[in-house]
C-alpha cells in the first residue's frame, strides 16, 4: 500500500474529473468529499482493537467503503442542504437535496475506492493482499506496481495531483450539463436547481 501522501494523491486524482462537471466551486467541495473518505478502509486499524476484524479486511471492500459513503451522503443531504442555500456557496438560487446526496455520495465514494485502488498496487509488500468485491468475488486482487516506501510514488503521485487540479481550474470551459449540475445554466427549466437570472455571478 502506499503511505498517507500517496492515498491522498490517488483520492486527487480520482476526484479531478469533478472540474469538467461542477465547475470551480463543486470541483472544490467535492474534492474535499474525496479527500474526507481517502483514508476511511484504514479505519480497521482502530476497529481491530474494538472487534473481530483484521487489516485489509471486510473495511477495505467496495461494498463497505459504498455503505458508508451513502450513509454519510444521507447526512450530508438531510444536514448540509440548507446551508449550502443560506450561504449561496453555489451559482443557483437553491438547490435540491437530492442534488447534495448524489454530490455527497460520489465524492465519499470515489475518496474511498481511490484508497482500495491504491493498496491493490501496493498492498503486498507490507501486508495481506485485498478482497475488494467481497462477498460477491472474494478472492484477492493483486497488481502489486508500487513500492511503499517509495517517495518517488507517493511524492510523485500528489505533486502530479496537485498539479492536474491547478490546471484544470485554470480550465476557463463551462462544465458539463447534467441532471446533478450545481447551478444551473441561465434558461433552465428545473426550478428545483436553477436560480434567477439575477442571483448569479458573472
Amino acid at each position: 500500500m502506499v503511505d498517507v501522501t500517496g492515498h491522498f494523491g490517488f483520492a486527487l486524482l480520482f476526484a479531478a474529473p469533478a472540474w469538467t462537471i461542477w465547475g470551480r466551486r463543486g470541483a472544490i467541495g467535492f474534492t474535499a468529499f474525496a479527500l474526507a473518505t481517502a483514508m476511511l478502509p484504514d479505519v480497521d486499524l482502530v476497529l481491530r482493537h474494538l472487534l473481530p476484524i483484521t487489516h485489509h479486511g471486510v473495511t477495505h471492500t467496495v461494498a463497505f467503503v459504498a455503505l458508508v459513503s451513502v450513509v454519510a451522503g444521507g447526512g450530508a443531504s438531510r444536514w448540509l442542504t440548507e446551508w449550502l442555500n443560506a450561504h449561496a456557496w453555489i451559482r443557483s438560487t437553491s438547490i435540491a437535496d437530492r442534488t447534495v446526496f448524489a454530490f455527497g455520495t460520489a465524492g465519499l465514494f470515489l475518496g474511498g475506492v481511490s484508497h482500495l485502488f491504491a493498496d491493490v498496487l501496493s498492498a503486498p509488500d507490507v501486508a495481506a493482499p485485498l478482497s475488494p468485491f467481497w462477498p460477491v468475488y472474494d478472492e484477492p486482487v493483486i497488481v502489486d506496481v508500487i513500492y511503499y516506501d517509495s517517495p518517488y510514488w507517493n511524492f510523485g503521485l500528489f505533486g502530479v495531483a496537485i498539479a492536474l487540479h491547478l490546471a484544470l481550474s485554470r480550465h476557463q470551459g463551462y462544465p458539463l450539463e447534467t441532471r446533478y449540475r450545481i447551478g444551473e445554466p441561465i434558461g433552465s427549466s428545473d426550478p428545483a436547481l436553477a436560480g434567477t437570472d439575477e442571483d448569479r455571478g458573472p
